[in-house]
């Protein structure tokens, strides 16, 4: 049987990290264990990573924000000497299915920018303290850090060597971070890619790789003191605390369904099909922000958020040859926008906001997703504020028209709330309302004054919302072939065309990184300079150069 991928772990269960806290601030080290890969047939020495190594990582950043939310600095070290960290186990990669390579550079460009982003979004700054070789997706570790201090040694340097050594791409954003984010001159940039060895010292500082250089001697002081001098100048509140978040409420069928509390994934493998229904509340929003931090994890909108998270993620590792998403919402939406509302009113409470900002990712999860998605708004549906958000995420939308015969479900409508006009933003800093009338703008602000109206299926056709609206007759023919249609492309081309669809608009360095994923390195990986039997992934560490076709493509 093919082993499940599990997304969800605790700091109990870590072998690779680990944290202290000290007052306000926090030192996060990388010790990975060389046997706790999450395969067979590869150490992951010199702190290489695989997927495992991530989703502790994506977990302590999660931890760290709603758990201890005091915390202002993260400080990002090694635990092990002369290794920062060496990046991407080669052995892993070049093991590793085509599929499997890119999802995990997908999920850890995803884990990156979520650390990167929690200094605006959580006032949680991340410094990387490099001592030691800190290469490849090691130093995109790095990069995806605020703040960058390297050790003047005859060890420590930083170093992307992707190309010369293995013929692919940094695969965690390090060439766009590089470019956009360090604003490092091209010249230069081309000659640090291009070397094995790297770059230390004080070049790395004149080049913009990274902020401040040390003498090994001071380095450890000296990293002890900008943590305390960044903590001093945040604006963030002091004094905060901090929620658990428990286990997950979660059970496997043995027909590949998922359960949660409030999310349902059914899994259709004939018809290569997912089927993920979002459950309205069971209950009434808290009356207030004290009462929904009593409840913790189990608040509804942080549990749904993290049950849909993680039904996400494990259909991308887990069921990829199920091509298509089918998202349906069941329940009431005014008890919905009700517990929506209470997060928008009160968005300066700590709580509040990284809920908020949680939604906004997991959202964005979606975005990233390599799989067609529909949306089917049907009676009884709850498509409002943040669920509606998927209306527009998805590559089509269908919604049922007037009444249907034997459904006594109330009509389905569309409800829109302040959140969908700037809460929730995509990859490229537009809202999914924005991204969709890019050549209609005027529509959006239209569509302010129905904030809070239920709109049925004339409505929302009207408006632009959904793409189709079918009465009773026509629906389920017209929903089947739809479905049969999807089923029948290459999913090859279906991943490029709707990679290319859902980021209209200006590009950011957020899409930059993910649209080259997709494109080049997904590409790369495919290619026998790098993938084959004599590429340069298979021979890395056997003394052999790998052998290219040298045509330029």
């Amino acid at each position: 049987m093919t082993q499940i991928i599990d997304f969800q772990t605790d700091p109990s269960n870590y072998r690779h990290w680990r944290v202290s806290y000290d007052g306000e601030v926090a030192n996060l080290f990388m010790d990975v264990d060389e046997d706790g890969g999450l395969f067979e047939g590869y150490q992951l020495k010199l702190n290489s990573y695989d997927l495992g190594v991530d989703i502790e990582l994506a977990d302590v950043v999660q931890r760290m924000r709603f758990e201890h939310p005091e915390i202002k600095v993260v400080v990002m070290q090694s635990a092990k000497e002369k290794v920062f960290c060496a990046g991407a186990n080669i052995r892993m990669l070049g093991g590793a299915s085509h599929a499997h390579k890119v999802n995990f550079c997908k999920f850890t460009n995803e884990t990156r920018n979520t650390f990167e982003a929690a200094e605006a979004d959580s006032g949680q700054m991340y410094m990387a303290a490099i001592k030691g070789a800190c290469a490849g997706g090691g130093y995109e570790l790095a990069l995806a850090c605020n703040y960058i201090m390297l050790t003047n040694d005859s060890a420590s340097s930083v170093a992307l060597p992707e190309v010369p050594l293995l013929a692919v791409l940094p695969g965690t954003g390090g060439l766009t971070r590089v470019t956009d984010k360090r604003k490092v001159r091209r010249d230069l940039a081309d000659v640090f890619c291009s070397i094995e060895e790297g770059v230390k010292g004080q070049r790395a500082v004149d080049w913009k790789l990274v902020d401040e250089v040390v003498a090994n001697s001071k380095f450890d002081a000296a990293v002890t003191d900008r943590a305390a001098e960044l903590a001093a100048a945040s604006s963030k509140s002091p004094g905060l605390t901090g929620i658990e978040l428990t286990p997950l409420n979660r059970r496997f069928g043995d027909d590949g369904s998922v359960t949660y509390s409030t999310v349902e994934v059914d899994i259709d493998r004939k018809n290569g099909r997912a089927n993920i229904t979002l459950k309205g509340p069971d209950g009434a929003a808290p009356a207030d922000m004290a009462v929904l931090q009593a409840q913790g994890a189990e608040a509804y909108m942080l549990r749904l958020a993290r049950e849909f998270d993680d039904a996400l993620l494990h259909l991308r590792l887990n069921e990829r040859e199920i091509g298509l998403v089918v998202f349906r919402t069941q329940g009431d939406r005014e008890v919905l926008l009700a517990h929506e509302e209470l997060l928008l009113s009160n968005s300066d409470h700590w709580l509040a906001n990284e809920i908020l900002k949680y939604w906004k990712r997991v959202l964005k999860r979606v975005d990233m997703t390599s799989r067609s998605m529909v949306a089917l708004v049907e009676h009884g549906s709850c498509f409002a504020g943040v669920l509606a958000e998927l209306l527009w995420s998805v590559d089509r939308s269908y919604m049922m028209l007037e009444e249907f015969e034997g459904d006594n479900r109330a009509l389905a409508t569309i409800t829109l709330s302040e959140s969908n006009f700037g809460c929730y933003p995509m990859g490229n800093g537009l809202t999914r309302l924005q991204t969709r009338f890019l050549g209609d703008p005027e529509n959006v602000d239209v569509l302010k004054g129905q904030i809070g109206e239920p709109l049925d299926a004339d409505a929302s056709d009207d408006c632009g919302l959904i793409t189709y609206a079918f009465d009773d007759i026509d629906w389920e023919d017209e929903v089947r072939i739809f479905m049969e249609e999807r089923a029948s492309f290459s999913p090859d081309a279906m991943t490029g065309m709707e990679a290319n669809l859902r980021f209209a608009g200006p590009e950011t360095m957020e899409t930059r990184i993910f649209g080259r994923l997709t494109a080049w390195q997904n590409w790369i990986f495919q290619r026998p300079n790098a993938v084959g039997p004599e590429g340069a992934l298979q021979r890395y560490g056997t003394g052999k150069r790998g052998e290219y076709n040298m045509e330029r493509v």
